[in-house]
């Protein structure tokens, strides 16, 4: 029965203090999102993304991914794709960002993304360490999965990490959706 207890109560803990260095990990809404500029890719071609050219068009879903063509991340540039024109249609720009398999976005642009939005590398989780969403992932720092909602002026209006892929496009759409009804110019038809 002490066993028992004294699993119990470990369990607990390391559930306890998982859930506070997740909640704790990316930066928090309200804040100010990094600017950057990052090579990457929409539909195969080659751009340079911009976050601060981005946004002077409307809000913008930044969401970053572990690495291109892994099974998590291949759902979720599908579930991205799928939503992309509901984004479009309220303004909104999405970009993917990822610090894994960064020398294969552009075909995973044309793959998975299915030509809808751009992505982008993120050799070194530079950017994503400036986001504070990286994991460490045998032996390589990679950028955790997390999205992000910013508006026109720069602040964080969404902040959720999550290693399932499953919510993340529901979260950004309701926080876009929030957004864009608050500020009808910025949507378009």
């Amino acid at each position: 029965m002490k066993r028992m207890k004294h699993l119990v109560c470990t369990l607990t803990m390391a559930a306890a203090l998982g859930l506070s260095s997740s909640a704790l990990a990316a930066l928090p809404v309200g804040a100010k999102a990094p600017n950057f500029e990052l090579q990457g890719a929409l539909a195969g071609k080659p751009l340079t993304f911009s976050l601060q050219q981005a946004l002077q068009k409307g809000p913008v879903v930044l969401y970053f991914f572990p690495a291109a063509f892994s099974k998590g991340c291949t759902l979720e540039a599908h579930d991205f794709a799928e939503a992309t024109d509901s984004f479009k249609k309220m303004g909104a720009t999405v970009v993917g960002v990822t610090a894994g398999n960064t020398d294969q976005v552009s075909d995973f642009s044309k793959l998975e993304c299915r030509d809808k939005f751009t992505v982008a590398a993120d050799p070194g989780a530079k950017v994503a360490a400036e986001y504070q969403t990286t994991m460490q992932m045998k032996g390589k720092t990679l950028s955790d999965r997390t999205s992000y909602v910013i508006a026109p002026n720069g602040d964080i209006l969404l902040s959720y990490t999550d290693r399932n892929p499953d919510t993340h496009i529901e979260k950004a759409l309701a926080a876009v959706k929030q957004y864009s009804d608050a500020h009808p110019q910025t949507a378009t038809n």
